[in-house]
């Protein structure tokens, strides 16, 4: 009979040596500071030393600790796999994706197919947030937002980033046509389309531009930009889009960028994994898809 340690005080003691907090550990885990402090105090009994000190006001892992995490990890992983490789092959998974509306119709779910045909066996859900910055709450595997990728941004998830973003001006075809924008003066004839949720991008890129002076034009505001992009793509005015996520517009000749050169860098698009989230094979391999996807040139 093989001598285990606790197993319920490896996961909680996993948690806290990755996070460095025994009140991140807690809010993880749903354990209060007392629950965790017990549950590190029950595997050092078992292994006769110390795996935390107290440093200020924080438990630190000893050096030895932070080995031993590792290896705890790496264990929990290979435990996922077998649990994994165990299971009927032919059961469906699902894997639960929350995005903004505009980059899951115009990038991710277009590109969707590709991920599936690797993976027949996963279904990915898709469900929609209407601004970048919605709350992240439960019922999802993954979240896509737009922001930095440094921890302190995103304290409760791992951010990977992926995708870089740059604005640019947009019209359609059409309205390209009844009323050419070949010469930045020619943008003084039009209507510019905005949007609520996106206030810096006008004003960003006329400055961009050097046409600062134009931002009391004429202009119609729109509370969404998925909005705003079919207002353009109907020729009711110049937009101004994120690249690479319109893109397929671009090249299916629905959008125009008149002026693909002047540009302005946005923060990338990351995926946010929740710590507590289960680890699976799955999980890992959509996001090093979308870290790959995200290299590929349009």
């Amino acid at each position: 009979m093989r001598r285990l340690p606790p197993l319920n005080a490896l996961r909680v003691f996993e948690v806290a040596a990755r996070t460095g907090s025994y009140a991140e550990a807690g809010a993880e885990l749903g354990l209060t500071h007392g629950a965790v402090s017990r549950q590190i105090a029950a595997l050092e009994d078992w292994l006769g030393q110390r795996l935390f000190v107290r440093t200020g006001r924080r438990m630190a892992a000893t050096p030895a600790a932070r080995v031993f995490a590792a290896e705890v990890s790496l264990s929990f992983d290979r435990v996922i796999t077998a649990a994994e490789a165990c299971g009927r092959l032919d059961a469906r998974r699902i894997l639960r994706v929350s995005a903004p509306t505009t980059f899951a119709m115009r990038w991710l779910i277009p590109r969707l197919e590709r991920f599936h045909a690797a993976r027949a066996e996963v279904e990915v859900a898709v469900t929609t947030t209407t601004t970048l910055h919605d709350e992240l709450r439960g019922g999802f595997d993954v979240a896509i937002r737009r922001g930095s990728a440094e921890r302190e941004a995103w304290p409760q998830h791992r951010a990977v980033a992926f995708l870089g973003e740059a604005d640019t001006l947009i019209m359609s075809p059409a309205l390209f046509a009844r009323q050419p924008v070949r010469q930045l003066e020619d943008i003084a004839g039009h209507v510019l389309l905005a949007t609520e949720t996106r206030p810096g991008d006008w004003s960003d890129w006329l400055d961009r531009a050097g046409l600062g002076h134009a931002a009391a034009q004429r202009r119609r505001v729109f509370d969404h930009f998925f909005v705003t992009r079919q207002a353009v793509e109907d020729g009711l005015g110049l937009g101004i889009g994120p690249l690479p996520v319109l893109q397929t517009d671009l090249a299916a000749g629905r959008l125009l960028a008149p002026f693909p050169t002047i540009i302005v860098p946005r923060q990338s698009y990351v995926a946010l994994i929740p710590f507590d989230a289960d680890k699976t094979s799955t999980l890992t391999r959509f996001i090093d898809w979308l870290v790959a996807e995200g290299r590929v040139v349009p």
